[in-house]
């Protein structure tokens, strides 16, 4: 018996690195997976159904149950395809793990706006397709007076949180993800669905050529950066157990879990009154001495 017997759960990104590694756990405990993986490189170039399949059948060599979806996480029809399917197939959805993405690293002012709109329609608008329509089939189900216990765990980052060098338009997409998330908290408890997102550190394809120190130790130590680090709290977020439990960001890396705190209110001081321009500055210098240092941006 695992923590998520008979719970069907969609894993987008599945083919390899976390994703993988998420479908891997999942079935574990006993989930059916949706594993969706276009088979793109890691500029989001290409596509092959052969990522996808292959983790299908590492999952049925262990005993589960898997099917293999080769959809774009950014196209809508297909996330509601995607949905269709795992109800089709299973009779039942019951978890969204939303994380598919690539990267198109460059300095703000080298960035083109291909790389942009490629960069924000895969992590954002893709965190959007296939919720929007498990949360339409989940609503429905709680508006007809079934029980929901349904979990959405998407994807954001450390870039999303603090920033980074080179990453200003991944850096952007992943913190909308996370503020999306807080504002799907907010909305769909009300169904019986709660959201979080992890903002992961791990070793996969997108952050080897980039973070050298990701390397697997060579005497067999603990692999901190190793991705299956990472899944053991993906799998609880999409249990039963963690119904309680929503809004939340967490930071995750070898066996280090952390709750980020996001965008608290800071000092403030009301004038009572309209401010004059040359007023402002004096009172802002007041203020930030006042505040907590914001953290420093990955890369500074």
């Amino acid at each position: 018996m695992g923590i998520c017997d008979g719970r069907v759960v969609i894993v987008t990104g599945a083919g390899g690195g976390l994703g993988r590694e998420h479908a891997l756990a999942f079935a574990a405990e006993g989930a059916r997976v949706i594993v969706n993986d276009l088979g793109v490189s890691n500029h989001g170039e290409g596509g092959s159904t052969g990522p996808a399949q292959q983790v299908v059948q590492e999952i049925k060599d262990m005993g589960g149950e898997a099917i293999a979806n080769t959809d774009s996480v950014s196209d809508f029809a297909a996330g509601k395809r995607m949905v269709e399917q795992a109800l089709d197939t299973f009779g039942r959805l019951d978890v969204v793990v939303n994380n598919a993405g690539f990267l198109r690293d460059r300095m703000f002012v080298s960035t083109s706006e291909e790389e942009w709109d490629a960069v924000i329609e895969v992590h954002l608008k893709g965190h959007f397709c296939i919720s929007k329509h498990a949360c339409e089939h989940w609503r429905a189900q709680s508006k007809a007076g079934e029980t929901v216990d349904a979990r959405i765990i998407n994807t954001s980052s450390g870039a999303g949180l603090q920033g980074s060098v080179g990453q200003g338009t991944y850096s952007a997409a992943k913190g909308g993800i996370a503020s999306l998330t807080l504002v799907q908290a907010a909305e769909l408890g009300r169904y019986g669905v709660t959201a979080n997102a992890i903002a992961p550190a791990a070793r996969t394809r997108m952050t080897e050529a980039i973070f050298t120190d990701m390397k697997p130790p060579e005497d067999g130590s603990f692999d901190e950066s190793h991705p299956g680090n990472v899944s053991p709290l993906v799998v609880w977020l999409g249990s039963p157990d963690s119904r309680e439990v929503t809004g939340r960001v967490f930071e995750v890396q070898g066996g280090l879990i952390g709750v980020s705190d996001g965008w608290r209110d800071g000092p403030t001081y009301d004038k009572k009154a309209k401010w004059a321009p040359d007023e402002i500055g004096p009172k802002v210098m007041e203020l930030i001495a006042e505040a907590q240092p914001p953290q420093k941006v990955h890369g500074t």
